[in-house]
């Protein structure tokens, strides 16, 4: 059972927030069947100062990254399987499905496995080393590109908060 309690876009700033949410590329698919905001986006509403900026970098890595999309779903996936987060875990394991990722791919990153790519298991080997030591050695530096790199250590950084606060929240 979730601990927050509903938010209504009861504020300028909220309808602002859910506004942008709605016409942004995730459209609709931040919506429950009840019209209730669903995963990280109703705590977002608490403090839409904050919650604005944090939904438009989630936006930013997942529809502007220069990460391929298959790899940055299975980096996606191994961090919600590392950070214990469900609603994450299922939501991009859908989407790394819908990008033709098998379900024996989709099994091995939730176990720690490769899956069978070079490129995809480099950023599998990259994203594991930030999850379990918050650094690479110089090996695992090379396998990427700087660019890469730092669009994979925010996106660790980011979905490791929303599992924080979803966990805090129990969505």
């Amino acid at each position: 059972m979730s601990r927050l309690s509903p938010q209504p876009p009861d504020t300028p700033e909220a309808r602002a927030l859910v506004d942008r949410l709605t016409t942004g590329p995730r459209g609709t698919s931040v919506f429950a069947p009840d019209g209730s905001l669903v995963g990280p986006f109703p705590a977002m509403l608490l403090s839409p100062p904050v919650g604005d900026p944090l939904q438009a970098l989630g936006a930013a890595l997942r529809y502007h990254s220069s990460l391929p999309d298959r790899a940055r779903e299975l980096a996606t996936l191994a961090i919600a399987t590392h950070c214990r987060s469900p609603f994450e875990a299922a939501t991009h394991r859908r989407l790394a499905s819908a990008l033709g990722c098998t379900t024996a791919q989709l099994d091995a990153v939730e176990s720690g496995g490769p899956v069978g790519d070079e490129y995809e298991d480099a950023v599998l080997t990259v994203t594991r080393a930030l999850l379990t030591t918050g650094d690479l050695d110089d090996e695992q530096y090379t396998l990427l590109t700087e660019r890469e790199i730092f669009e994979l250590t925010t996106l660790v950084g980011y979905y490791s908060l929303l599992a924080l606060q979803m966990r805090v929240f129990r969505v």
